[in-house]
């Protein structure tokens, strides 16, 4: 009995501490430090939430950018369902996959060039990948000029406005967020 009384202050100290204490300051903390990421990383429109910038969107409009294409299960880029597809590069299934999305693309872009890049095709790790290279944008631009009539030089403006860069070359390649870009391109 004289072990038990502790025992249980012990337990009632340490859910007070990580279950109430720590929560409440990491939460005050993020808020205050960084509230755009704490909440979520959210892009408003007019007042109205349209998205996450860290989670892809399923856009299928000829008039808006695609992302890449999504292997969460039930719906293209659920995020309670991320993960990619697990097929290897081996599979026969991969490989159609590929090839039905290839012909997907140059159909619903025929004056681009015939080599689609591959990220438009390939699925990411996590199936959410909300960014595409700008080669990959670039290539989707005529289409976005032709279906939204701006001219050309116009699109790839606005994808050029929309890069971002990395603070080093050696860091890695530039990148369009999809989300960000489709915004732009409703503000024109």
């Amino acid at each position: 009995m004289s072990q038990l009384r502790p025992a249980i202050l012990l337990l009632l100290l340490l859910t007070l501490v990580t279950g109430v204490v720590y929560p409440f300051l990491t939460t005050s903390l993020a808020q205050w430090l960084f509230p755009a990421q704490a909440n979520g990383s959210l892009l408003e429109e007019d007042g109205v939430v349209r998205g996450s910038a860290l989670i892809g969107q399923n856009f299928t409009q000829p008039g808006y950018f695609w992302g890449r294409p999504s292997a969460t299960s039930d719906k293209p880029d659920n995020p309670l369902a991320s993960g990619g597809s697990n097929l290897a590069a081996s599979n026969p299934a991969l490989d159609k996959a590929v090839a039905e999305r290839v012909a997907a693309l140059r159909a619903a872009n025929p004056q681009a060039p015939a080599a689609v890049p591959v990220e438009l095709v390939t699925t990411s790790a996590s199936g959410l990948d909300p960014d595409i290279s700008t080669d990959a944008a670039l290539w989707q631009a005529p289409r976005i000029a032709a279906s939204r009539k701006l001219p050309l030089a116009q699109v790839e403006a606005l994808i050029d406005q929309q890069t971002h860069r990395p603070l080093m070359p050696f860091l890695g390649s530039p990148t369009v967020n999809v989300l960000q870009l489709n915004m732009a391109l409703n503000d024109l």
